[in-house]
């Protein structure tokens, strides 16, 4: 784990943007329960957090991407991310929607976009990659380049293994599942089971069940 992946950690634990509760697991809207809670919204609330995002985004996109000639925001959480990044790297900024508006225009990208761009594309959350794929897919069916996408904070769930290298585009995140355990168990604020119980909903998380209930 680097230093910056731990960073990003403990700053989305500190705010609670991430809510650890193994034994009271959540009920996520695809029906799976798990116990974790991410609302990476809160972090533009609070200044230095999101500081080390985006810079953390900006360094990402620096040495991965550096042909990178378009900065996109995943609507409507990567907006501001891609925002702040934008004016880190000097680069114009587009916002992708999930569909095309259904009056005036119908766009569904703004900004200026044109054949020969180079995107990299941010988003908040990776749980399944399907929302920043079909947004990387409305760039692409617009002529532009997908470089890649980067993300504040991934699962690191199969599924979204999966549909990346299908999509055949690259994911680069600033801190993981993983990671957040990692930082969440130095912390001393769970028990050995909790942070046992957390590891084995990442290996399978559609037939895990929480502390209290074995």
């Amino acid at each position: 784990m680097t230093t910056r992946a731990a960073q990003i950690a403990a700053d989305l634990l500190d705010i609670q943007a991430v809510t650890l509760r193994p034994s009271q697991p959540f009920l996520w809207a695809s029906g799976l329960h798990a116990p974790i809670y991410t609302d990476n919204r809160r972090t533009i609330a609070f200044p230095k957090v999101r500081t080390h995002i985006a810079d953390g985004l900006a360094e990402l996109i620096h040495d991965n991407y550096p042909d990178a000639t378009v900065i996109g925001g995943v609507a409507t959480a990567g907006i501001p991310h891609a925002a702040l990044v934008a004016e880190r790297l000097n680069l114009p900024m587009t916002y992708v929607r999930a569909k095309p508006k259904d009056h005036g225009t119908g766009k569904q990208i703004e900004g200026e976009l044109s054949a020969s761009d180079q995107v990299v594309l941010i988003d908040d959350l990776i749980s399944t990659g399907g929302s920043v794929l079909g947004a990387a897919k409305a760039v692409q069916q617009a002529g532009a380049t997908v470089l890649g996408i980067v993300a504040i904070f991934s699962y690191d769930l199969p599924d979204s293994v999966t549909n990346f290298q299908a999509a055949g585009l690259t994911l680069t995140t600033l801190t993981t599942y993983h990671d957040l355990v990692a930082v969440a168990e130095a912390t001393d604020q769970f028990t050995a089971a909790e942070i046992a119980s957390l590891r084995a909903w990442h290996e399978d998380p559609w037939h895990w069940i929480g502390t209290t209930n074995g």
